[in-house]
């Protein structure tokens, strides 16, 4: 079935497009007669306004566009329903893509979504990316851009995080506090910028506790999995077999090192304390229910979309739009991981 057209609208009416076009939009030069009579025969037709004209016409796609890592991440897979919800209330669609952690195809994915006029993007790096060519881009060409989580602290442009060094270093200092003397941490990628202020405010918690900086206690994830939190586990005990505390770049991974420590007996907090990041699901219904890091995954996803969408206005309007930086809050959520009696 072929699309309705204004014209058709007109002539079976016999009045001009441009009538028919300002009856649509409500104008108060048309008569209510008028405008009855074009609203009752375009939907009777099914008339859709042609959403291509309407773009060039207000040079708007009211489309944006999404880049994360991972959508299976519970931390993101909140984050995308908070911006598509805010996305929907003010008329925006959402196209999601995910980079798998890959540089190349976050690259394909940047030039999908400039061909595709969105309005602008949102973006949480890949481990690989910083501010490369394919984000300078992004800002060469003036599209609104919002980072989020992971983000490169070289690119001009505007930024929603959380202080990952003050939270690790809470995090850290909490085992400290409880009683823990050598502290393994299993860490993210050696890239990505909060996997880098995670490591340094481990290791700040420990200069101020006067605890050494042991390197070998260091672990490196590649992907930041269950399985490489389990494994790690096994090293930790065997390498240090004294360690009692671990502290874990994600949830995910931490739930790995609780599996091992519950498969061989290791008792959970007595001989080993630990705590996680990110504050999944999970770690309320694992046993022993696990320590973490709170992440304001719903909230960083309505600051990065009104942040977007404070930029996509002054773009329109063709104002002066300042990029800025907006810092969230953490907290520590204890569980029985980290409860020493």
């Amino acid at each position: 079935m072929k699309d309705i057209t204004l014209k058709e609208i007109a002539t079976t009416l016999g009045i001009s497009i441009t009538t028919v076009s300002k009856a649509l939009k409500d104008y108060p030069d048309v008569s209510a007669k008028t405008k009855k009579a074009v609203i009752e025969l375009a939907q009777n037709l099914h008339y859709t306004p042609n959403s291509f004209a309407v773009n060039l016409r207000t040079k708007e796609s009211k489309t944006i566009g999404l880049i994360i890592p991972e959508v299976m991440h519970h931390f993101f897979s909140n984050v995308i329903n908070s911006i598509i919800d805010e996305a929907e209330k003010n008329g925006y669609l959402v196209i999601i893509l995910q980079s798998n952690e890959s540089i190349e195809l976050e690259k394909k994915q940047v030039d999908l979504l400039i061909n595709k006029r969105v309005d602008g993007i949102l973006i949480s790096l890949s481990n690989e990316s910083n501010y490369d060519e394919h984000i300078q881009h992004i800002i060469n060409r003036k599209i609104p851009l919002v980072m989020f989580d992971k983000i490169s602290k070289l690119a001009p442009c505007s930024k929603v995080i959380i202080n990952d060094q003050k939270a690790a270093f809470n995090a850290v200092q909490h085992l400290i506090d409880i009683g823990c003397k050598k502290i393994a941490y299993i860490r993210g990628p050696l890239n990505p910028q909060n996997s880098i202020d995670r490591f340094i405010g481990y290791k700040k918690a420990l200069e101020k506790n006067h605890i050494p900086f042991d390197s070998s206690l260091v672990y490196t994830c590649e992907k930041v999995t269950f399985e490489e939190g389990y494994d790690f586990t096994a090293q930790i005990i065997k390498e240090h077999p004294d360690a009692d505390g671990i502290f874990v770049m994600t949830d995910l991974a931490a739930v790995g090192v609780l599996s091992f420590c519950n498969e061989n007996q290791i008792k959970i907090p007595e001989q080993i304390a630990v705590i996680g990041f990110s504050n999944w699901f999970m770690s309320k219904v694992i046993s022993p229910k696990l320590s973490s890091v709170d992440q304001p995954s719903h909230k960083m996803g309505i600051t990065a979309f009104d942040l977007l969408l404070e930029e996509m206005n002054a773009h329109r309007d063709e104002n002066i739009f300042t990029p800025r930086t907006i810092e969230l809050e953490t907290n520590i959520i204890i569980r029985e991981s980290t409860i020493r009696q």
